[in-house]
């Protein structure tokens, strides 16, 4: 079952892809140099953008929940996640790079998203 959840080219990413590409900006993917493989990397302005799912990295919001079943495996699973998304934070910004981290249950907004988009971007 874990087979088939996909890390890249999910359908968030692929929404905020599309967005960021109809804004005009043109970027990279999933670069293996950079810490967490970003989803977006734009190298020229030293910007990364992650585009998370809420249940894999914990977000706390209403999907962000930890199945009842099998917890001794979930629960630590998911708190290493959590571990390795703020050390990879950290690392992109010790290295100068701004970062922005997107919930997936944040892309409903379509508008909210394309200003704070653009806010990151300028």
């Amino acid at each position: 079952m874990m087979a088939a959840v996909r890390s890249k080219n999910t359908a968030p990413e692929i929404a905020v892809r599309r967005l960021v590409h109809s804004m005009g900006y043109r970027y990279r993917l999933h670069r293996s140099d950079l810490p967490g493989k970003p989803d977006l990397a734009f190298l020229g302005k030293r910007k990364v953008i992650f585009v998370h799912g809420c249940f894999w990295h914990q977000h706390g919001c209403r999907f962000s929940h930890v199945p009842k079943s099998n917890r001794p495996y979930w629960v630590p699973k998911l708190e290493r996640n959590q571990a390795r998304d703020a050390e990879h934070l950290k690392a992109l910004r010790a290295d100068g790079w701004k970062c922005l981290v997107l919930w997936e249950c944040q892309l409903s907004g379509i508008q909210r998203i394309r200003r704070r988009l653009s806010k990151f971007l300028e």
